[in-house]
């Protein structure tokens, strides 16, 4: 797939969100990327960069494997985007399991889960494996 690809290295505390952000956002204007598409992989990036942050490597994970480490990359062409997020934290599949049920409004909703369904909204797919020791979740989306 890759006609082109570009990689950013990220701190594995809350700083990397800000600066990955940034990052995708310049790709966006780089590529002319329409405005749905930059949005959506823009908002699935945030909520998996800060789950990975916030949990992979918080107080309670496990000690990561060496230093810890993220890394996101960007691979498109004319048709498609795919992120990689990689990262050496807990193992953690965000695909597994079903998001919590739809509520009627936000005091009924619970913690956890609807960022996954809204990561799901916005994407063509959402794609986890564990290896060698990293986590790996490509989110895909048809440019368009």
């Amino acid at each position: 797939m890759p006609d082109r690809q570009d990689t950013l290295d990220l701190p594995a505390d809350l700083s990397a969100v800000p600066l990955a952000l940034q990052w995708i956002e310049a790709l966006a204007e780089r590529e002319g990327w329409p405005p749905r598409t930059a949005f959506g992989l823009t908002l699935s990036l945030d909520e998996a960069l800060t789950n990975v942050v916030s949990y992979a490597f918080g107080a309670s994970a496990p000690a990561a494997a060496g230093a810890p480490a993220i890394t996101v990359s960007c691979r498109s062409d004319e048709r498609r985007i795919e992120l990689e997020l990689r990262d050496n934290g807990s193992p953690y599949d965000p695909t597994a399991g079903d998001p919590p049920p739809l509520v009627a409004c936000l005091d009924e909703s619970g913690i956890g889960g609807h960022g996954v369904r809204l990561m799901r909204h916005y994407l063509d797919t959402l794609d986890y494996r564990r290896q060698d020791g990293w986590n790996c979740l490509t989110l895909g989306m048809r440019i368009g």
